[in-house]
């Protein structure tokens, strides 16, 4: 149930509200527009009678949201959040780009790609200490190790960092090293650790998981907003679909259905929703067409001896030029993207 405030509804009326939701066992989150302030209320004592609101001082129209994401909709809130971290705002006028490495392998490496995105305008460095698998047998990360050094490299060139957390127990190291913390497409529906993740301060990227539908991807964000973390970035990162040329099938159309339907910001990988190295240019300049509010790309220095995803990864050259032609795709849909200039000396190595 979503109650929207009349414009001068003052802040008592707007208390007055909330104690009562309250007493009837909702849990209630406010959000506050240049107008008018929204409470969106989540479970309540069956039977609620709705009307006992609608009549409440300050009250300017009570409606039932029919999706069963509520925090997450745009019924709750018709304005597009923004997700701050430092000076950047994922989800403005501006498109970000994150970039780096799948992994974190060496002080020398995540150095040199850290210093390559930046040349190129990418405004954080994405990099993994805990690697999920699927095989047991390949690298895993460095942990803590992969974790300091990420922070080093970035902290070098001015850049923020981007980290996956895997289980409960890494969210406080992540979050010590990292200015955003990723779920997995893997981990999408681990509803422990997103529980865990809504009592964090910290924002959260949350990849769509690999057969999930879009319904499901919102529904897992919901388990973080609703434990009080608002700052959640949703990532299409492809999906498993009958196709196998590629190793996912980017779902492009995802981004402009979740915008109507969320008021959460929504970025792109490219790098996995397509697993090869030459499509994921043509992949970052459809997404951004199609409205996307950043991208997140792996790339590597020698991604032909990467310790993993080498196949997917690009070189800092491929990436120079990927970012010149996104600041002419991204004027053209009235946004922005980084101006710094751009030294492109052609593809490969």
């Amino acid at each position: 149930m979503v109650v929207v405030m009349e414009e001068r509804a003052s802040e008592d009326q707007i208390q007055q509200v909330i104690a009562h939701l309250v007493e009837n066992e909702f849990d209630v989150h406010r959000s506050t527009g240049q107008l008018r302030s929204v409470l969106g209320a989540v479970g309540g004592n069956r039977g609620f009678d709705a009307r006992l609101i609608e009549v409440m001082d300050g009250v300017h129209e009570v409606m039932r949201i029919t999706e069963p994401y509520k925090l997450a909709s745009r019924t709750f809130r018709p304005e597009n959040t923004a997700v701050s971290f430092g000076d950047f705002r994922v989800g403005g006028d501006e498109v970000i780009v994150m970039a780096g490495p799948c992994s974190v392998e060496t002080e020398e490496q995540i150095a040199a790609a850290a210093a390559a995105v930046r040349k190129a305008g990418a405004k954080v460095l994405r990099g993994g200490a805990f690697k999920p698998r699927s095989s047991p047998y390949s690298f895993q990360g460095l942990g803590e190790e992969g974790l300091r050094l990420l922070r080093d490299a970035a902290d070098a060139e001015g850049l923020k960092v981007v980290s996956e957390v895997m289980d409960v127990s890494q969210i406080d190291l992540v979050a010590r090293y990292a200015d955003v913390l990723q779920v997995g497409a893997r981990n999408m529906q681990n509803y422990t650790l997103l529980r865990e993740l809504g009592r964090s301060a910290t924002p959260v990227l949350l990849k769509r998981g690999i057969s999930a539908t879009i319904e499901e991807w919102l529904l897992s964000a919901e388990y973080v907003l609703s434990g009080g973390n608002a700052n959640v970035i949703l990532c299409e990162r492809g999906i498993r679909t009958f196709e196998s040329y590629t190793r996912n099938t980017m779902d492009i159309s995802a981004i402009p259905v979740v915008h109507k339907l969320s008021h959460l910001p929504v970025i792109a990988d490219p790098s996995h929703g397509t697993g090869l190295r030459d499509k994921v240019a043509p992949m970052a300049r459809a997404a951004i067409a199609a409205g996307a509010d950043g991208l997140i790309i792996e790339v590597h220095p020698d991604p032909d001896h990467a310790v993993s995803d080498g196949a997917q990864s690009i070189f800092p050259t491929q990436f120079d030029r990927l970012m010149a032609e996104l600041r002419i795709i991204a004027p053209a849909i009235g946004r922005s993207i980084c101006l710094e200039p751009v030294a492109w000396r052609g593809w490969g190595t």
